[in-house]
């Protein structure tokens, strides 16, 4: 089969086409015939790789996949040949503690497709079948694919770690990624108003559309006055941070007293200065969050199917174009998910 894999950390050269032994359902697996994988942030970091990161290479990318079942492994039951399926690209041990009560993503062995695992840029995919789940009938294999890694990230970070109340006011950084588009349109379903921010006012007229109450263009204004102005120097309930150190310290600023700062990532950086003082003299809470459950994925594609989330797909390229796909995601000039097509 055809994948696109690393055989070294690098640039984005390093990101070849290649071709790889076809994988053959083992026990409890499922081989799906990828029909679309989208990009992710991720997918830059594993290319340039961090301390610590350990990969068996050649190491295929891509952590969001939609598909055909093709086949299934020895003791798979309630999928067939043909079914169209959406791949959760959570995996963990499935017998600690936390695994049985539903918690995979706090698993001690808990690892992401695509991360430290081989991922689904490729023609066919081998999974767990327990990780398959039903593509939505109103979504097409391309904005099926958009769905997973951000949707569940965002799901359960504004919905279940931050905890997000009718009334409330969020604050969403960088709108026009994968995870700003979902977090928008969770935050807007649970009737929270909603603070957007994003580079150029083509994107903050999107974020508008999918249902920000108010924008900010980080580029040409300072994103915590405009909080300040918005709230009446209250600030908001919840800032949604997957930005990092270019935004961190204005974040802290721009939650209220009691707010609440949930982090999914750190694009620009993961080390920025922290002044404690704002956070234990203004109460706030520090929520950090990574990916989500099985039951938050069901849930998400629950609304996606009934037409309340809907995937925002920016661009779709063949396979054979994954490094204008990665640098595509690197410029950030694109509203939405780049996605790949076999």
């Amino acid at each position: 089969m055809k994948a696109a894999a690393i055989r070294s950390h690098g640039g984005p050269e390093v990101v070849e086409l290649l071709d790889l032994p076809d994988p053959v359902a083992r026990a409890g697996e499922a081989v799906v015939e990828v029909r679309a994988a989208a990009l992710n942030h991720l997918d830059l970091w594993v290319r340039k790789g961090w301390p610590g990161l350990k990969l068996a290479f050649p190491h295929v990318l891509g952590s969001d996949v939609a598909g055909v079942v093709e086949s299934v492994g020895p003791g798979v039951t309630g999928w067939k040949e043909g079914d169209e399926v959406v791949v959760n690209p959570s995996l963990g041990c499935t017998r600690c503690e936390r695994c049985l009560a539903g918690q995979e993503n706090l698993c001690r062995h808990f690892v992401i497709l695509g991360e430290h695992v081989s991922g689904g840029q490729a023609e066919r995919l081998a999974v767990p079948a327990r990780n398959l789940f039903q593509k939505p009938k109103n979504l097409s294999f391309e904005e099926a694919a958009a769905v997973p890694l951000t949707f569940m990230t965002a799901w359960h970070a504004v919905a279940v770690r931050a905890a997000l109340r009718p009334g409330e006011t969020i604050l969403v950084h960088a709108a026009g990624s994968g995870v700003g588009v979902a977090a928008v349109q969770i935050a807007r379903l649970l009737g929270a108003r909603v603070i957007a921010t994003a580079g150029s006012a083509a994107k903050l007229e999107r974020a508008r559309a999918l249902g920000a109450d108010e924008v900010i263009n980080y580029e040409t204004q300072d994103f915590l006055a405009e909080v300040k102005r918005l709230t009446g120097k209250q600030g908001v309930d919840v800032v949604f941070e997957h930005v990092g150190k270019t935004t961190w310290e204005k974040s802290l600023l721009a939650a209220g007293i009691g707010g609440r700062i949930v982090t999914v990532g750190a694009t620009t950086g993961y080390d920025p200065p922290t002044d404690l003082r704002h956070v234990f003299f203004r109460q706030l809470s520090i929520l950090g969050s990574t990916m989500g459950t099985a039951a938050d994925l069901l849930r998400v594609l629950a609304f996606v199917s009934r037409g309340k989330l809907k995937p925002v797909v920016a661009q779709v390229l063949p396979l054979l174009d994954v490094v204008k796909a990665q640098r595509l995601l690197a410029d950030r000039a694109l509203f939405g998910k780049v996605v790949l097509v076999p």
